[in-house]
């Protein structure tokens, strides 16, 4: 951000949105999706359906300049039990895989050199994931 806002360490508004999209976006389609597995018929094993979420390794290892997207990945996870728990009854089962870091377009705007270092902090492979 280049207005005066950018001295501001944690503007709220960017707080806000980032949760909105992240947290209440997952927990709106969970909401959504859950709704429509109840009404379908069971397997034999009583699953009616899955709701996958996605957090990441910030949730758990957030990095400077992360606040807003670490509280946000954050929350997924701590919904994901009692979420779980509440639609079992249903048979709908509820997961979330925390995906580290992974070569994308805004991880390749870095130099180079960074994206080296980033990748040697993950401990096997020694690399950046590859989304293909």
């Amino acid at each position: 951000r280049k207005d005066k806002s950018s001295l501001i360490p944690h503007p709220l508004d960017d707080f806000a949105k980032v949760l909105q999209v992240n947290t209440i976006g997952s927990f709106n389609m969970a909401r959504l999706a859950a709704e429509r597995m109840a009404k379908r018929e069971a397997q034999e094993d009583g699953l009616r359906g899955c709701i996958v979420n996605t957090a990441s390794v910030a949730a758990y290892d957030g990095q400077i300049g992360q606040v807003a997207y670490s509280a946000s990945k954050g929350a997924i996870v701590g919904m994901t039990l009692p979420m779980a728990r509440e639609l079992s009854r249903f048979g709908i089962r509820v997961v979330t895989v925390a995906p580290g870091l992974f070569r994308t377009p805004l991880l390749e705007s870095l130099p180079e050199e960074v994206q080296q270092e980033l990748g040697k902090q993950v401990p096997l492979p020694s690399r950046l994931g590859d989304p293909a």
